[in-house]
């Protein structure tokens, strides 16, 4: 039987409370915190589960919650509400621990690959929705990799997760630092490197794309700012969406799934 949790004070609680609200915590401890009946057995086929929480009322609607691993309490309705980042919270809350791929990962799958690997690259993309929505659109569409640059939003962050709805544990996700030396490394692996952006592109379906040996590359702009200059010129080449003039612009993630879906893999 799981010990019951009763007090908001707990110190367990307290931790995983700010293993959701800190992305500086979560990075320090390599940990993170999710929450959802079905998001939290999702991420445990691909991430470690240290802890988990559950509701009595979550429990005898899914009992297979007691055969994951890690540790297990009951805690009480009032502490499920302090655990839940959502008003419809479902009561169930896990510590995991964040998986951590390496560059020998995106080298890995580009010199193993038939046909080259497939990798999706983030610069500065800010809002949680969109980073979980194109992490899942990568996950979905075979791509290999996701790397993300400084300023990104956290994809171990409670709305990101729900976003990407456990597919960060389904495809490795790295924090690269600089896209455009990320950009650099991925052509010197012999991957085609492609700018989502207007200066200088080829529309879209225009001629055909040729992966390089290593794979391809797809690198999608903030939703503001859109790809730095230094990160277009790294890039093989850029390419744009062809739409029609009653908008501007599409959002990261809509013009992100759209190339993930022109350029991917074996789905």
């Amino acid at each position: 039987m799981a010990e019951c949790i009763t007090s908001r004070d707990n110190a367990k609680i307290k931790y995983a409370c700010k293993l959701a609200q800190s992305a500086a915590f979560r990075n320090q401890e390599k940990s993170f915190l999710a929450e959802g009946l079905k998001l939290c057995p999702e991420l445990a086929k691909g991430c470690p589960l240290k802890v988990i929480y559950y509701t009595e009322r979550a429990l005898a609607k899914s009992p297979e919650l007691e055969s994951l691993p890690g540790e297990h309490y009951l805690v009480q309705p009032h502490v499920a509400e302090k655990l839940a980042q959502v008003d419809s919270s479902q009561g169930v809350f896990a510590v995991f621990g964040m998986p951590e791929p390496g560059w020998e990962t995106v080298a890995s799958a580009s010199a193993q690959k038939q046909g080259g690997a497939r990798f999706l690259a983030l610069e500065r993309v800010q809002d949680p929705g969109n980073v979980g929505t194109l992490i899942r659109s990568a996950a979905a569409f075979g791509f290999d990799a996701v790397l993300l640059s400084d300023g990104c939003a956290s994809p171990w962050s409670p709305k990101t997760l729900r976003s990407s709805m456990g597919a960060a544990a389904r495809i490795p996700v790295l924090e690269v630092g600089s896209m455009a030396q990320a950009v650099q490394k991925l052509r010197d692996l012999g991957v085609l490197v492609l700018a989502a952006a207007l200066y200088n592109s080829v529309e879209l379906g225009a001629q055909p794309v040729q992966p390089g040996p290593g794979g391809l590359c797809t690198v999608i702009g903030s939703e503001g700012q859109g790809l730095s200059e230094e990160t277009v010129r790294a890039c093989s080449k850029a390419v744009r969406i062809p739409m029609s003039d009653r908008v501007e612009s599409l959002n990261a993630g809509v013009a992100g799934s759209v190339l993930l879906w022109q350029f991917r893999g074996e789905c």
